[in-house]
């Protein structure tokens, strides 16, 4: 098998691997792009909820904080320039009894730290403006948008092929080394090659633990361990009841059984937490189950009483690479430089979950920034 030399391979074509290969295309790197499903955005980019979040979740000073801010904000310009659709509907924070309006106060606090403006609104502020809503209090977030994903990771991936990159479907790596002169990755598939690159951008999302294992050099010590959330969603049959997001107040592991819309203006609801009893990928069961819609009943009706019985029906699923044991408190996106991989020219993201949608073309100047810098 003959070995190609190239400059940067970025490992997985999803939206902050796509983000990532544009950025540094843009800034003048030489980049092949390796992609082990048959297309661009199938996993964790294809699988939620397509919203633009403003950045109220995270602790002061994260990656998660920083990165949500700054990517919100290069995301509605980006898409503004580009042609993707993206739209600012805004979303409700409720609080459905005492202790849960005590626990907006806390978030409203934190949304501030992180330079992110809320209106606190009274229960029935609130109930005025979405008149099927029941909540004692509320916050409103006017900055939360939604956005047509695939168009966003399409987008990407021209910025990215205009300034000379290329795309390679169905190429999974499967093992790699260091060696004195790069990192060597081979890579299977129908035309199985072998890469011998300068810099290696490891952002293969559920994957990126298993390919940080195969590629020998790598500093065992820096892979962290993986928990897996899976999300599920279900549709809302029903004429929409908001005319805004509406999210309840986060739960560990997530923000809630929420009421978000997709881009032809259905509803839905999702995703819940579902902790896996494994860590394995590709054993992921994307199937929703009917009977988790009885959580889901009792979740929602919390907030929209009104929801009718039968209204909801399955409808996907996704699942949270989380880079910690299951239930842990929540942790940072973690971007490793060759200094943490124990790899020259090897940076290693884990944990890419939400909001990394929002965080991705952050992310993307983040780790061309590092690799400049390297």
């Amino acid at each position: 098998m003959q070995m190609e030399q190239v400059d940067v391979v970025v490992i997985g074509a999803g939206a902050v691997g796509l983000a990532v290969a544009a950025m540094l295309a843009e800034a003048g790197r030489d980049v092949i792009i390796v992609e082990a499903g048959p297309a661009i955005g199938m996993v964790t980019s294809a699988r939620n909820s397509e919203v633009i979040h403003a950045g109220i979740y995270y602790p002061e000073g994260s990656l998660k904080a920083r990165l949500c801010v700054e990517g919100r904000q290069a995301l509605y310009a980006w898409c503004a320039a580009r042609g993707v659709t993206a739209r600012k509907v805004g979303k409700l924070i409720v609080a459905t009894d005492d202790a849960e309006a005590a626990a907006l106060d806390g978030l409203h606090r934190k949304a501030a730290a992180n330079g992110v403006d809320l209106l606190r609104l009274s229960g029935a502020q609130a109930m005025a403006m979405e008149p099927a809503l029941s909540c004692v209090a509320a916050l409103q977030s006017p900055e939360t948008g939604i956005i047509d994903s695939h168009g966003l990771m399409l987008s990407y991936l021209g910025v990215a092929e205009d300034h000379g990159a290329m795309l390679a479907l169905n190429t999974p790596v499967l093992s790699g080394a260091a060696e004195a002169d790069g990192i060597r990755l081979d890579c299977g598939g129908a035309e199985p090659m072998t890469l011998k690159a300068r810099v290696v951008v490891n952002c293969a999302g559920l994957w990126a633990q298993r390919v940080s294992q195969s590629i020998a050099g790598v500093d065992p010590a820096s892979v962290p361990p993986l928990s897996l959330a899976k999300g599920n969603y279900f549709d809302l049959t029903t004429a929409p009841p908001f005319r805004t997001l509406v999210y309840p107040v986060p739960v560990n592991g997530g923000l809630g059984v929420h009421y978000t819309v997709d881009m032809g203006g259905r509803g839905r609801f999702g995703p819940d937490v579902e902790w896996l009893d494994h860590a394995d990928p590709d054993r992921v069961d994307y199937q929703v189950a009917p009977r988790r819609g009885d959580v889901f009943y009792d979740a929602v009706r919390r907030y929209w009483p009104g929801l009718p019985d039968g209204a909801l029906a399955p409808g996907y699923a996704g699942c949270r690479p989380k880079p910690h044991p299951v239930r842990a408190a929540a942790e940072d996106f973690m971007v490793q430089t060759p200094s943490q991989t124990g790899v020259d020219g090897l940076f290693t993201l884990y944990g890419i979950e939400s909001p990394g949608l929002t965080a991705s073309l952050a992310l993307g100047r983040l780790v061309t920034g590092y690799v400049a810098e390297a």
